[in-house]
């Protein structure tokens, strides 16, 4: 199976943008097809409800079509021309740079989200977009599903004429640990714990050649509360805090798990009546014991209250009893209050945390924050005013990443940039035209943006 997917590599790396475009939404469109089939499918083994399920196909898809529109932009490969200065101290050659195919992608499917980070999800898309092979090791909390999604994925690439090889699922623990270590595989994207992560991101490592691992694992995603805004709205921020930290039972990778409000908060006072007195059951028996003791232990540590207890569970520290055992991502719907009692003792819990993939602010318009912005800019990928994180847009401009344990580089897993994880620059040196890559020839045949003796050209 691997060694179909290296066949296919140099075919793929060679196809057109145009090739690829339509690939992508041979995909989409079959995928929109066979949406109520799916949808039931998934719902049987996941319990997500037809509603979230039926919309996360059409997220699925439209993700589909969008790396279709990226690669057929063309400035995602970042051609880019030096010509050639022979007066120059010292003399420069003619150079020209542009991002191409890194070869067969491995993909690792998450559970909590079994059509948009799954099968067909965004890293399969966005490795398919840019002419990788795809290799997709199947998540077992959904295994009927994913068999038939891949079907379908490799049904449509087929009739849309992909090369053989150029998708493929696995299924298991050993096929997974084989896969990240394969000679052929020359990258793998990750969506899942920080403990298996981590371990795929050793072997990855590991290697006699080591590869790329893009791995997104634990998040917290701090929210900031402060004073003013408490104290003007803190009811309302408690109605959106119980909605987001509930939302899919908590197992959203951007849940809000640490929220930080000023000490006898309106928030806090408010929340109980806004938790709902019951959540749907966890996507399997493993997250579900693993909620189960992430609750028991943190719960258990001294200092912790208990604001609301049931599915879904509030507890709270004071910010100068907090300790690092404190601040361990628990998937599932719970969420913890650090109470603070100043701006000063605010910034100081911030500078104790690890990184997430957002942080939310919540402040009031003309507050003074300039002392909040760079420690969140510094704990996430993607900072939010006045909002929560749950939801993730795929757009041009998402970037969901962030430092360390969230994810294990800076690139992102979800919009149009994602693409970037599995392309690998060459520059060519006094080439002849005719031997260039399209995107590099003088008369820039394909019409994509370029930068050009350091000037952008756009079409």
């Amino acid at each position: 199976m691997f060694n179909d997917a290296a066949e296919a590599a140099p075919i793929m790396a060679a196809s057109t943008a145009t090739d690829r475009a339509r690939w992508l939404r041979a995909i989409a469109d079959t995928l929109d097809a066979h949406a109520e089939e799916l949808v039931t499918l998934a719902d049987e083994e996941t319990h997500l409800g037809t509603v979230r399920l039926t919309g996360e196909v059409a997220r699925t898809t439209g993700q589909l079509r969008l790396f279709a529109d990226v690669v057929l932009e063309g400035s995602y490969c970042e051609a880019t021309i030096d010509h050639a200065v022979p007066d120059a101290t010292p003399p420069r050659p003619d150079l020209r740079r542009v991002l191409r195919a890194i070869g067969p992608v491995a993909v690792y499917a998450a559970s909590n989200f079994p059509f948009a980070f799954s099968v067909a999800g965004g890293d399969t898309a966005s490795a398919l977009a840019v002419g990788c092979p795809v290799v997709v090791k199947a998540h077992p909390g959904h295994p009927r599903l994913s068999r038939r999604t891949a079907e379908l994925v490799a049904d449509a690439l087929r009739e849309a004429g992909a090369p053989a090889g150029s998708f493929s699922l696995v299924e298991g623990y050993e096929a997974g640990v084989a896969l990240v270590q394969d000679p052929t595989i020359r990258a793998a994207a990750f969506t899942g714990s920080v403990a298996g992560g981590r371990a795929l991101f050793d072997l990855a490592a590991a290697r006699p050649d080591p590869i790329p691992f893009f791995g997104e694992l634990g998040s917290t995603n701090p929210v900031v509360v402060t004073e003013e805004a408490d104290a003007a709205r803190g009811a309302d921020l408690a109605t959106g805090l119980a909605a987001s930290f509930t939302l899919g039972a908590g197992q959203f990778c951007t849940k809000p798990g640490l929220v930080l409000v000023p000490r006898d908060s309106a928030l806090e006072r408010s929340i109980v009546s806004h938790v709902p007195a019951s959540v749907h059951q966890l996507l399997t028996d493993s997250i579900s014991d693993g909620f189960a003791r992430g609750r028991d232990s943190l719960l258990a540590l001294p200092g912790v209250e208990t604001v609301a207890a049931g599915d879904a569970v509030i507890a709270a520290v004071d910010a100068a009893a907090l300790t690092g055992d404190m601040l361990d991502e628990v998937f599932g719907p719970l969420t913890l209050l650090i109470r603070y009692g100043s701006r000063d003792e605010l910034v100081e819990t911030l500078g104790r945390l690890e990184g997430s993939l957002t942080a939310t602010l919540h402040a009031e318009p003309g507050e003074d924050v300039s002392a909040l912005l760079p420690l969140l800019e510094e704990l996430a990928g993607r900072v939010l005013f006045s909002g929560w994180p749950t939801g993730v847009a795929v757009t041009w401009s998402q970037h969901h990443g962030g430092p360390w344990p969230s994810t294990t580089s800076q690139h992102t897993s979800v919009g149009a940039t994602a693409v970037r994880r599995f392309l690998r620059p060459i520059a060519y040196q006094d080439a002849p035209d005719a031997l260039l890559p399209e995107s590099l020839r003088e008369g820039n045949p394909l019409g994509i943006p370029r930068r050009v003796d350091g000037a952008l050209h756009t079409l």
